[in-house]
């Protein structure tokens, strides 16, 4: 059997939860005003989707330390079309990496996230059984 992760997640009353992470940390999740909420946690799905682009960015900060690539900085926009009907699903999901830098070499930084993309990131897998994803790497030379 593999690894396990626990998760306890706690009631505050309304529609707010805590939620323990194995790092000891905590996060706070609600519903937005118009669901009962107060807007004061992060929102469940958006939630999956933060969790898609850490996976996958902890991946590409690995390898580009590893592959010692000359990368300024970073960052990952995740968009994510939702089904109309309940329950509602990410059925679409465009992941674009964008990195900023002088020297950027792009070869070897498409080799980065394909290999989180296509081997590494075990978030990026799950989501590959329920939604069509679409990943692009877009370089801002400087």
């Amino acid at each position: 059997m593999g690894t396990t992760n626990h998760i306890s997640t706690k009631w505050l009353g309304k529609m707010a939860f805590e939620s323990t992470n194995p790092s000891g940390l905590t996060l706070k999740i609600d519903a937005g005003p118009s669901d009962g909420g107060e807007g004061n946690g992060f929102r469940p799905k958006a939630l999956m989707l933060s969790a898609m682009a850490g996976c996958s960015g902890l991946d590409v900060a690995g390898l580009i330390k590893k592959m010692k690539l000359e990368v300024e900085s970073f960052h990952i926009e995740t968009i994510a079309n939702l089904t109309e009907e309940h329950p509602k699903y990410y059925d679409r999901v465009l992941v674009e990496f964008h990195f900023h830098g002088i020297n950027l070499n792009e070869d070897k930084l498409k080799r980065a996230v394909d290999l989180s993309v296509e081997k590494y990131c075990g978030v990026m897998e799950m989501f590959r059984h329920f939604a069509k994803l679409e990943i692009k790497s877009i370089f801002h030379h400087q």
